[in-house]
């Protein structure tokens, strides 16, 4: 679809507006073949609307016979959305979902009360060297959610909304923004949009939302006067228009945000969860590892292995 023109930046852009909350530099850490770069939580922040967490996985190259093997793990209390730019990575589920995930299609896995899942470079796959670049993001499910039905919903790439024009290409993966909605429901009022920024384009944000911020995966951006390269996440406040300019070199951006939570989340390990005791409950069902009767079972097709509780 074509760009919105009613939607050009207007905005003011100079020094005389402070829109920026804070400033994430990610952490950095080497999982052996590949690094990820984890913006939130952060010390300052913890979500950014219901994103809790966000990871940069890559970019990496694989010579063959290699490729990231995560095993079957377990989740409450949150939706996974993983979302790739480079690179295949095989998902399966206890629901029996048995998808592989593909550059600019939309993954949402809702654990609400439990799922287990792992994630592989495996099969065919293997036979040839391998790349892998793209974002994983969890959710928080709202408290009503937390303990609903676990779901796996998937969408390709050609269904998603795409804006363009003026030197902007920007891909609506989640929610609503600019007036277009994706086809995934989601759990509470957000937004996610991955953008491609021609050099010197400019781009709005969203006014929809209450919670916003963007991270830069390639380039850089100006924002209120400020440049900010890839790496950085920006959290902006809230109710201020605001736009962002690519540098010399284009910018891709992913803009992230809606709804603020209704108070914050417990986080341990692969759980989220409004309180502790629902963190001890998974913990212990994890542990007891009853996989016939008990509140997780292992993927099918993928059963042979899973990660142990951690032993803090």
């Amino acid at each position: 679809m074509s760009w919105n023109p009613t939607l050009d930046p207007d905005c003011p852009t100079g020094d005389s507006v402070d829109a920026i909350e804070t400033v994430i530099v990610p952490r950095a850490r080497d999982l052996g073949g590949f690094e990820v770069r984890r913006a939130l939580p952060a010390p300052r922040r913890q979500m950014v609307g219901p994103f809790i967490f966000f990871d940069q996985m890559g970019p990496a190259e694989f010579v063959t016979g290699q490729g990231i093997d995560v095993r079957p793990h377990p989740h409450i209390g949150l939706a996974t959305v993983t979302y790739l730019h480079r690179g295949a990575i095989h998902h399966r589920d206890s629901l029996g979902t048995d998808q592989w995930i593909e550059p600019g299609a939309v993954n949402l896995m809702v654990a609400g009360h439990g799922i287990t899942h792992s994630e592989r470079m495996d099969g065919a796959a293997r036979q040839q060297p391998q790349s892998l670049f793209g974002i994983q993001s969890w959710i928080a499910l709202p408290k009503g959610a937390e303990d609903r039905e676990a779901a796996f919903i998937h969408a390709p790439k050609g269904d998603l909304p795409m804006l363009e024009g003026e030197g902007k290409q920007v891909r609506l993966i989640m929610g609503d923004a600019y007036g277009e909605r994706a086809p995934v429901e989601t759990p509470s009022e957000m937004f996610y949009l991955d953008a491609v920024l021609a050099p010197f384009a400019a781009l709005p944000l969203p006014d929809n939302h209450e919670d916003r911020g963007a991270y830069v995966l390639e380039g850089e951006v100006e924002i209120a006067g400020q440049v900010f390269e890839k790496g950085k996440m920006v959290v902006f406040r809230p109710g201020d228009r605001v736009s962002m300019k690519a540098g010399a070199w284009g910018a891709r951006v992913m803009l992230l945000g809606g709804a603020t939570m209704e108070g914050d989340r417990y986080i341990w390990w692969n759980f989220v969860a409004s309180s502790k005791e629902r963190i001890e409950e998974a913990k212990e069902a994890w542990r007891a590892g009853d996989w016939q009767n008990g509140r997780f079972q292992l993927p099918p097709g993928d059963d042979a292995e899973f990660i142990p509780l951690p032993d803090r």
